[in-house]
């Protein structure tokens, strides 16, 4: 069986084709830049080599008719003919509290799903974007959608709820949601075969630490406690957003600067976190650069974003009253072997013991324990893989 799995962003496509026999990957790439100039199809040629396609790509149905035609080309493509594709699971970002699994994206479903659409104003529309696409060209295949929200719709309501006037949540909805789900159900579930044990009975700490980052506690294959709340801006120190935040500085600040809530909401998701606190960029791999040359920004801001996952971790030890298993996944989780140690340090207290050498010597795709043999608890690497989820997920629904 082939699944092609789409996640779709405001002015972007990313994909994947696998073959579910054996979940290879056949083909994979993305388009950059739809409806702006100089938009693009990058991909991997079934020879390995990059490839570029320039070509004005104004909206999505062009975009993944291009996609389309790329995996059918001739010379380029992984499959000889469109009907080899049984399937299209799209990543979905937030449910609401309406989806707890992933869902065969029927006109009923859509409707739901489109009625989340002021929960995330930039993805969820680009997402439906994506599903009307396949629906023009392809009107007749299947396709599933699977919820970043939907793992972390077990986290019980004294840890979801705002203290905020209650009507806020019967009338709008305003709780905490969580994201990053696909990715924390994938590695915990994944540690657990790694290490030959199950998800029930076990206390898991998943840390996906990228550009955008989050944690989830998970106790017995379930989600009791996330960082992020209604919207991906809260929690951990990001690349660009500021994490957790005192709201009155969000009104002390548009009184200062004269700005509104539009302006405010830019400042605290693109101008913040790593990059507001440093100066010099987003990307974890310049500012450990800079740090490593005594940058004194860069050494301050890597100080506080290392703290605050440590903080977390300790919460969550605390709200699943011990832990057994710690993950580090994510761009940053799966390479930065200096943000691992340091978020774990000091940690003696839960017998917890790191092997430096097995710590530096994991990345780069690289899986496994760095935590020391007689470790009270496991430290694991585990490499996400959101779209082989959301392949495993469509095969599972069309099977039903």
């Amino acid at each position: 069986m082939k699944i092609l799995v789409l996640n779709c962003g405001s002015s972007s496509i990313k994909y994947k084709l696998f073959d579910m026999s054996n979940k290879s990957v056949i083909a994979s790439g993305g388009i950059e830049m739809i409806g702006l100039e100089g938009s693009f199809l990058k991909f991997v040629a079934p020879d390995g080599e990059k490839k570029i396609i320039e070509k004005d790509i104004p909206e999505h149905t062009v975009g993944v008719e291009l996609i389309l035609q790329t995996l059918t080309d001739p010379t380029y493509g992984a499959i000889k003919s469109l009907n080899e594709i049984n399937a299209v699971g799209h990543r979905m970002v937030h449910g609401g509290e309406k989806f707890t699994e992933s869902a065969l994206l029927t006109p009923e479903v859509l409707e739901a799903f489109e009625a989340c659409n002021d929960l995330a104003p930039l993805h969820n529309p680009a997402n439906l974007k994506g599903v009307a696409a396949v629906k023009a060209i392809l009107p007749d295949i299947p396709q599933v959608g699977v919820f970043d929200t939907a793992f972390h719709q077990t986290m019980p309501d004294y840890a979801y709820l705002y203290a905020l006037p209650y009507e806020y949540y019967e009338k709008y909805q305003i709780r905490r949601y969580g994201f990053h789900g696909t990715s924390h159900r994938f590695v915990s579930q994944h540690v657990c075969e790694m290490l030959g044990t199950t998800p029930e009975g076990k206390k898991i700490i998943t840390c996906h630490i990228g550009n955008g980052a989050s944690i989830a506690a998970i106790k017995d294959g379930k989600v009791i406690d996330t960082s992020m709340g209604l919207t991906p801006l809260e929690g951990l120190i990001m690349g660009t957003r500021s994490g957790d935040v005192d709201g009155g500085v969000v009104t002390y600040l548009q009184n200062k600067l004269g700005v509104d809530a539009h302006r405010m909401s830019a400042i605290l998701n693109k101008k913040s976190g790593m990059l507001g606190l440093t100066g010099i960029s987003s990307d974890m791999r310049s500012i450990e650069e800079a740090y490593n040359k005594g940058n004194q920004k860069a050494i301050t801001a890597t100080n506080a974003y290392i703290y605050r996952i440590k903080k977390y971790i300790g919460a969550y030890t605390a709200a699943l009253g011990g832990v057994d298993i710690i993950v580090f996944t994510g761009g940053v989780g799966e390479n930065q072997a200096s943000i691992r140690s340091g978020a774990v340090s000091g940690m003696d207290y839960l017998n917890l013991k790191v092997d430096d050498k097995l710590n530096a010597e994991t990345r780069l795709g690289k899986e496994g324990i760095i935590s020391t043999p007689d470790s009270k608890v496991k430290v694991v690497v585990v490499c996400t893989d959101e779209e082989l989820m959301i392949a495993q997920d469509t095969v599972n629904i069309l099977n039903k």
